[in-house]
């Protein structure tokens, strides 16, 4: 591997981990609950680098937490979703930022997919609650 892929694997790497704790920053902001961070980066033909999953407790909570993510990484980062999807009914969002893919689940939502456990082989991050 060549210098520039190096420098431009560690730019990428960089930027991921800013994006990542922007996104839990406007989680947090609207009171999410059970964040987690998916590492993806190890596994084989995973088609980002990570997931992040958070629930809130109604479709209005859920609605506002894909607000405020969106809120706060063009604000820190000038970066926005490339692709969104299931604002229309709240109960599951998901957030497209190329290297990072953003989940928020209704409570209830969540816990039916379980992406958690399809993608048990990714290194977990669990962000405590803030109360």
């Amino acid at each position: 591997m060549d210098i520039k892929t190096r420098m431009h694997k560690k730019d990428k790497s960089t930027d991921s981990n800013a994006l990542c704790d922007c996104i839990v920053e406007g989680m947090q902001e609207n009171k999410a609950k059970d964040i987690v961070i998916l590492d993806l980066r190890h596994i084989e033909n995973a088609v980002t680098d990570y997931f992040i999953i958070c629930s809130g407790d109604s479709t209005t909570q859920v609605e506002g937490i894909g607000s405020s993510i969106v809120r706060t990484s063009r604000k820190e980062l000038q970066q926005k979703p490339w692709h969104q999807e299931g604002k229309s009914n709240s109960e599951w969002v998901l957030l497209d930022y190329i290297d990072v893919v953003v989940h928020i689940f209704h409570k209830e939502t969540r816990k039916f997919y379980d992406l958690e456990e399809l993608w048990a082989d990714a290194k977990r991050t669990d962000i405590p609650n803030l109360d």
